[in-house]
């Protein structure tokens, strides 16, 4: 068995910032697994979904979730007479059962019962998606942290019936005696910080903010999405003292360049957004994927919600993504057209204001205007607002802001639509109107001399 590694935290103190923070430490420790073929990263919903995002998008390997629920004795269900878990694995606890005489008709109610409510999250989080697939792959099962290890136990359970090459638990923080515990289960044990005094694992994080259901599947839709298209390339966009992840496509006679603006949920693997850009390459457009929130924000921000919100620094980020294109080879002579989406609609809003001489066109889906009435007068870009027509809230938002805009624009409203567009064939509906808009304003307009 390999030892458990122990090393500091580069938090000043013995906690970590948050759970993207435990993440990154996670995959310094995890970063021989980086060159190994197949690893899949599984998270143990929902506090260590977050973390295991960090570790799988660094390691470069595939993501997806492992629901155990506890099969509790009836009347003491504190006390687990065995586990369920992802796939359907049943794994019992025979000196439980045994011991307190439970009937096999006991256990089969109460799995019956817990497979349903295992159903349920599953489907919550995952969707459509089937379960990765774990037979003869190295796993890495990932949570923020263990204290008595019961979940930990059961979950390597029920890898092992489903015939797993290697088990690796990797969690940020520990106690020892757990470990040891987990040391004669798992193949490897991976967990920087191993306190000696140990209570509980919120003690370790400054940040320990619930994870919501949406936060949880927002990440693993994100993560499963793929990049936008086989073409392009992986880019880095300089802005102030962090560097912005992107993914840019430039097809040959591009007809101009579309960058992408979200406020959080990483828009470059976001498959509405993958979606619509396709559909722009399609029509000759080269288009920019680019996350305006670092990959630690990005983690932060599922928890506390509250970076979406700060549009002066997206906008910021938005502007640097504009001067870039400007300067870069492959983009520097094509127009530039925006594509904002929620909050980052917003910030989309205020980059055009910073550089009129270089956005000609700006498309909102189920965006916020309203977050930047103050400087909706200023924006010389012709602008189209999309929203869905059950979106009402956004809807009468969008409304206001049409009517504080003096530049050239349209409010579209997506019949029966709701915030997200999920409705069968309306995001096809936004591509094309996204399309068209583009395609008028980009072609038309003649490029003016930077101010």
């Amino acid at each position: 068995m390999q030892p458990v590694v122990k090393f500091e935290s580069p938090a000043t103190s013995p906690r970590y910032r948050n759970r993207g923070h435990a993440g990154e430490v996670l995959a310094h420790a995890l970063e021989t697994y980086s060159a190994l073929p197949g690893v899949l990263v599984l998270g143990l919903p929902r506090g260590g979904v977050p973390v295991a995002a960090i570790v799988a998008r660094k390691l470069g390997a595939e993501l997806d979730i492992l629901v155990v629920r506890k099969l509790g004795v009836p009347g003491h269900e504190e006390l687990a007479m065995g586990a369920l878990a992802t796939g359907g694995v049943r794994v019992m606890n025979p000196h439980v059962v045994d011991s307190l005489g439970i009937t096999e008709s006991t256990v089969q109610r109460v799995a019956a019962e817990e497979l349903v409510e295992l159903n349920r999250r599953e489907r919550t989080l995952r969707g459509e998606r089937p379960p990765a697939r774990v037979e003869g792959r190295t796993v890495i099962l990932v949570d923020d942290g263990v204290a008595t290890g019961a979940t930990m136990r059961s979950a390597i359970a029920s890898l092992r019936a489903q015939r797993v090459r290697e088990i690796v638990v990797a969690v940020p923080v520990a106690p020892e005696n757990t470990l040891a515990e987990l040391r004669r289960e798992a193949d490897h044990v991976i967990c920087p910080l191993c306190p000696e005094l140990f209570s509980a694992i919120s003690e370790f994080y400054l940040d320990f903010s619930q994870v919501t259901t949406e936060a949880a599947k927002r990440l693993l839709e994100n993560a499963g999405a793929g990049l936008p298209s086989a073409g392009g390339w992986d880019v880095l966009i300089p802005s102030g003292a962090v560097e912005i992840a992107g993914r840019l496509s430039v097809p040959s006679g591009g007809r101009g360049i579309i960058a992408f603006a979200h406020g959080s949920g990483s828009s470059r693997f976001s498959p509405r957004n993958r979606f619509v850009a396709r559909a722009l390459e399609d029509a000759g457009f080269g288009t920019l994927l680019v996350d305006l929130l670092t990959t630690e924000e990005e983690a932060a921000d599922q928890v506390s919600g509250q970076l979406r919100f700060d549009i002066e620094l997206l906008a910021k980020r938005a502007v640097d993504t504009i001067d870039w294109l400007g300067h870069d080879h492959r983009t520097a002579a094509l127009p530039v057209g925006l594509f904002g989406a929620s909050t980052g609609a917003a910030a989309a809003l205020y980059a055009a204001v910073s550089r009129p001489s270089r956005v000609r066109a700006i498309v909102s889906r189920g965006g916020r205007p309203d977050l930047v009435a103050q400087i909706l007068p200023q924006v010389e870009a012709p602008t189209l607002l999309i929203v869905g027509g059950e979106d009402h809230i956004v809807l009468e938002l969008n409304q206001g802001a049409a009517a504080r805009l003096q530049a050239p624009h349209r409010l579209e409203v997506v019949p029966g639509a709701t915030h997200l567009f999920e409705e069968p064939g309306k995001l096809e509906a936004v591509a094309q109107l996204a399309a068209q808009f583009f395609g008028e304003y980009l072609a038309l307009r003649q490029a003016r001399k930077p101010r």
